[in-house]
């Protein structure tokens, strides 16, 4: 019994996800009736949540540790599930897509989100991470009558199960080198090596960190990720550049911040490369896009180089390393939901796409759009006092803290920062500083897409203007 109680957010997910598919199966022509059921669902799950953030408990034999860190990974999890089946479904019924398989794939990826936040062993951790990004690949072929939806799932897949291979292979050579599967004993182990570090586990290091650098789409391992955001639609973009994305940094931060902590002298040069490369790359080709969605995916590509900057300053031994990944984690899934978001309300029609000469006089024709869609823009270059300016803020500051080749890389991440700024503040130019364009763009401005659209719009301020009570909620986490 206990250990239904610890576990209880897992199973009210994944219950919620039975009950939306039976509600469509019951309500056949209802097409509201599985996202209702979805969102009342997550509303329990959050109300659950909220009352384990109070203090640690394990469940089956410690391989489950749920308590304050899950609570804050479940909340977020959860939220951006909630957002993205707000912003969807007017885009899904244009198309004839079905809801409820798209509400019920999301909420199985989020079971996957929640476990791996509570995973204490090798095996957990793998699982979940299997079972948050296997429906990632079948959401980027959602729209299986495009052939671009198609090429860029296959593309997602293929590369996502060889990355899963070579994960696997180096946490089957790291259990066997140290002997154990628990996190905690690993880092025990790895820590009384004396004689340097065994053959063994430095392939298990290389091989883990090729797997977890597919994962997140760091440079060079990213091939997929443009293809798969461009062909997904739109809302299902949106989620796949931040659900899975978290998620793989909480995979990031239990591997390399608690089992592999004591060889950091050895992966924090090769992080360091990984992060320069990953943003330099992301913002320079995001640079030459035409096309917002890809230029976005790019976008995407660049944020996870200065979320890794949070990566090697805790490797480096500053703590507030993680919790910089933490609320960064927050509020680039604000920012960048309401960008798709805004994206997804001028594609209102099947078969539309969004080129920046579309954009060209938005902000007369439907200006409030146009500035929510500046809103999230600023955001995502980091002006203040937005919640894009105090994420990036925190991660820089705790590299710089950290010194060493994390303030290097804290540098770095400045100058990409600017770099940025030009293609953000592009799009800006285009919506309120060009003639109106000649094709008439088609806004869908239904309810659910509004009330999305300003959630994230309030996240973004509020976390820009009042960021103290994220911060000591992240604090929490980490204290357990």
């Amino acid at each position: 019994m206990n250990d239904l109680l610890t576990i209880a957010p897992l199973l009210s997910v994944g219950l919620t996800a039975v009950a939306v598919l039976l509600s469509d199966a019951i309500t056949p022509n209802r097409k509201y009736a599985p996202i209702s059921v979805a969102l009342a669902g997550l509303g329990v799950t959050a109300w659950i949540l909220l009352q384990q953030s109070g203090g640690v408990a394990t469940a089956l034999n410690g391989a489950y540790v749920g308590g304050p860190f899950v609570a804050y990974l479940g909340l977020l999890g959860a939220a951006i599930v909630a957002i993205t089946l707000l912003i969807s479904p007017d885009h899904l019924f244009a198309r004839g897509y079905p809801s409820a398989e798209f509400a019920a794939t999301l909420l199985f990826a989020l079971c996957g989100t929640i476990l791996l936040a509570a995973a204490a062993d090798l095996v957990t951790l793998f699982i979940a991470l299997e079972l948050m990004v296997i429906p990632g690949y079948l959401l980027a072929g959602f729209a299986k009558r495009d052939p671009l939806s198609t090429e860029g799932a296959v593309k997602y897949f293929l590369l996502g199960s060889f990355s899963s291979a070579i994960l696997l292979f180096g946490i089957v050579l790291l259990w066997g080198a140290t002997g154990t599967a628990s996190l905690t004993e690993i880092a025990i182990s790895l820590t009384l090596l004396t004689t340097g570090v065994p053959p063994a586990v430095a392939v298990a290091l290389a091989l883990i960190t090729t797997g977890s650098a597919f994962k997140i789409a760091a440079v060079p391992f990213h091939y997929w990720t443009p293809d798969a955001y461009q062909g997904s639609p739109t809302p299902i973009t949106g989620y796949l550049s931040v659900g899975p994305k978290i998620g793989a940094f909480v995979l990031l931060i239990k591997l390399f911040l608690i089992a592999l902590l004591p060889l950091a002298e050895v992966w924090i040069p090769v992080m360091v490369i990984l992060a320069a490369a990953t943003m330099t790359l992301g913002n320079l080709v995001a640079l030459t896009q035409g096309n917002v969605k890809r230029m976005l995916a790019y976008s995407s590509i660049a944020h996870t180089g200065y979320l890794m900057v949070g990566i090697v300053a805790a490797g480096a031994g500053e703590a507030s390393g993680i919790a910089g990944i933490l609320f960064y984690g927050a509020a680039y899934a604000l920012m960048n939901l309401g960008a798709f978001a805004f994206l997804a309300v001028i594609q209102g029609r099947p078969g539309a796409t969004v080129q920046l000469s579309d954009l060209a006089g938005l902000g007369r024709k439907h200006p409030q759009i146009a500035l929510l869609a500046a809103l999230f823009l600023l955001s995502l270059t980091g002006i203040p006092p937005t919640a894009g300016f105090f994420a990036k803020a925190y991660v820089i500051l705790s590299a710089l803290q950290a010194g060493g080749l994390a303030a290097i890389l804290a540098i770095v991440a400045v100058l990409n920062a600017a770099i940025a700024a030009f293609y953000y503040l592009r799009v800006i130019v285009y919506l309120f500083m060009r003639d109106p364009a000649e094709t008439d763009v088609q806004v869908a401005t239904s309810p659910l897409l509004r009330a999305g659209l300003l959630i994230a719009a309030a996240g973004t301020i509020l976390l820009g203007l009042l960021p103290g009570g994220l911060i000591e909620a992240v604090v929490q986490a980490l204290a357990s």
